[in-house]
């Protein structure tokens, strides 16, 4: 999925809103009441359109940043807090979805009974792993810790076969790191040896708090480090992972288990609830080499130390107090330089939409969506797709036969937008107000078994991959489609009424369905035809020329610094192209309408 960046578009028009009794009551154009008149537009057009607003709004101490993202979804998340609180209150019927929602809720909010709990919600997996005795164990709980919602070891999932888009296939890609990105475990740079060096102390500081002696703590956590760098050592960098084709390598399961003698991987998938495998993806084989012969180099006893860490890391947010302030100390302060927590209901709220949005979405959509939304939300992204028509058939470096695939491929794009047709059905799973860690445990395995029963099925291409109340949107490669939830119709300043087209055709229209439609066309989107397949339809003298434009973007990005450190234009080009094409054919797209046409300003009616 694609992280939207929403950009600022300048309105010069006042609006007016006229009452049912026809006087006329005028507001403030947020967008001109938000600028920096002091700044030179050409000079700085982001701070002369933003500036005023910035000045009003530091970000706040418990964020990483503030604008629209942060804005619109302090406004979700009021929202949610209200269906949240109105379910706990209510006497909901015991497996209804206002039950678990309201349980769910109350359970994170109850910190007494978590601190008093401590972690005996992980006793019996903690348990379990000391009783690990040989590689074969070993395997079976890293087996059953995915399964559970922890990451061990390496990365796996049930997903769309990139190269046959209609069937489900098993994949295995790099993982297990608790920095994440493997840079961590190697860049020289002052500011990543900090981070590695506290992230020993961290490691040391957690394992002290569920029990284990300083001095032990310390030896643990040396090792844990020790451990993950070797996984590092043969991880891909970022921008390697953009590569959709080298990160494809199909084998069968004998092909496989030939690289990886040390794995049973028969009995790994079995653990992990699937059987039958024939065949799988695996995206780094180097890695799975490496991990391979990790299983022999490294002792029993240090493996088992590791999955302790790997389950409490998974968990720690869920936990008692002092567990999840030093993992927001490390994670969020260290790492990102948040100095404050959120409210703890603002956490629980974002962690029960997590879990059961889909079951809040359904409230959401009855209760906060506004009239009229999927209707201009479908108006808006087919105005976008035609604009997007026409800029290709107008293209001068593009070959004719190119172009008739890239307009087949356009005018397939699904635009799923809105709230899907049909929910995912959560009525087995089982969530009570006695223990919070315990919730979210049973809701991640419902997620694990959701996931491994698409094995053998066809791809349901009806299927969401965001709730209605999610401030985002995606485009899918192998489903070629893009997903808008209803909430982006929502604008700062405008609420209760529907904001004007030069507002909508900038947000929406530009940084949204602009954005996401060009993910199909950017240096990894270009790779997958109209079907999802990953399959090149290009004539190889325009995939020259237009990786020569890419890579314009590239070097673009590269020079950009921020603090001393320069971006990674290479990791960051797909977002980039987005953002250009998504401003593009926003501005396009609004040229269309009635008010660019007739220079208008709009007159809202509301009764």
């Amino acid at each position: 999925m694609k992280i939207i960046q929403k950009l600022a578009f300048l309105s010069l028009t006042t609006l007016s809103i006229v009452s049912c009794n026809k006087k006329e009551i005028t507001f403030n154009d947020p967008l001109l009441t938000n600028r920096d008149t002091t700044i030179n537009p050409s000079d700085n057009f982001f701070k002369y359109a933003n500036g005023g607003w910035i000045k009003k709004h530091p970000i706040p101490a418990s964020e990483k940043g503030n604008g629209i993202f942060r804005t619109i979804q302090d406004t979700i998340n009021n929202q949610i807090k209200s269906i949240c609180e109105n379910s706990a209150k209510a006497d909901a019927e015991k497996g209804s979805n206002k039950q678990k929602i309201g349980d769910f809720y109350a359970s994170g909010m109850d910190s007494i009974a978590i601190n008093k709990a401590g972690i005996n919600p992980l006793k019996s997996e903690f348990s379990a792993i000391d009783g690990i005795n040989d590689v074969a164990g070993l395997l079976k709980s890293i087996s059953h810790l995915h399964t559970i919602g922890a990451g061990p070891a390496f990365g796996f999932y049930v997903g769309q076969d990139d190269k046959i888009s209609s069937k489900n296939a098993v994949i295995l890609y790099q993982g297990g790191l608790g920095l994440g990105n493997r840079d961590y475990y190697f860049n020289s740079d002052d500011e990543n040896t900090k981070i590695r060096k506290e992230y020993v102390l961290h490691i040391q500081k957690m394992m002290e708090l569920v029990g284990v002696k300083s001095e032990i703590a310390a030896q643990n956590a040396t090792s844990i480090m020790n451990l993950e760098t070797e996984l590092a050592k043969s991880s891909r960098k970022l921008e390697a992972l953009r590569d959709p084709i080298k990160n494809y390598n199909k084998m069968s399961l004998a092909q496989f288990s030939k690289v990886t003698p040390n794995i049973n991987w028969n009995s790994t998938f079995n653990d992990l609830g699937i059987s039958n495998v024939d065949s799988l993806i695996v995206g780094q084989p180097e890695f799975y080499k490496s991990l391979n012969g990790m299983l022999k180099s490294y002792s029993i006893s240090d493996w088992k130390t590791y999955l302790k860490w790997d389950l409490l890391n998974s968990y720690a947010s869920y936990l008692t107090t002092d567990i999840e302030n030093q993992n927001f100390k490390f994670y969020s302060t260290i790492m990102n330089g948040v100095k404050v927590q959120k409210p703890r209901w603002k956490r629980i709220v974002e962690q029960t939409d997590g879990s059961l949005g889909e079951l809040i979405g359904q409230i959401y959509v009855e209760e906060y969506l506004p009239k009229g939304s999927k209707e201009k939300l479908l108006e808006i992204g087919n105005t976008i797709r035609d604009v997007y028509a026409v800029r290709i058939k107008n293209l001068d470096w593009m070959s004719e036969q190119t172009k008739v695939k890239a307009l087949k491929k356009l005018s397939k794009i699904v635009m799923k937008v809105g709230y899907p047709d049909k929910w995912k059905d959560l009525s087995s799973i089982s969530i009570d107000k006695n223990s919070y860690c315990k919730n979210v445990m049973a809701v991640k395995q419902w997620s694990h078994n959701y996931m491994i029963n698409k094995y053998g099925k066809p791809v349901d291409r009806t299927e969401w991959g965001m709730y209605p109340q999610t401030y985002n949107a995606y485009y899918s490669p192998t489903n070629n489609e893009i997903c808008v939830p209803a909430c982006n119709i929502l604008v700062p300043g405008y609420e209760g009424r529907m904001p004007d087209d030069a507002i909508l055709y900038g947000i929406i229209g530009g940084s949204t369905f602009g954005h996401e439609i060009t993910h199909g066309f950017d240096d990894q989107g270009s790779q997958y035809d109209d079907k999802g397949n990953l399959n090149n339809w290009w004539t190889l003298d325009d995939m020259k020329k237009f990786k020569a434009k890419t890579a314009l973007i590239v070097s673009q990005f590269n020079k950009y610094k921020v603090g001393d450190k320069n971006v990674n234009g290479e990791a960051t080009q797909g977002e980039n192209i987005a953002d250009l094409g998504g401003v593009v054919m926003g501005y396009e797209a609004f040229k269309k309408t009635k008010q660019y046409k007739n220079n208008q300003k709009v007159a809202l009616v509301g009764c």
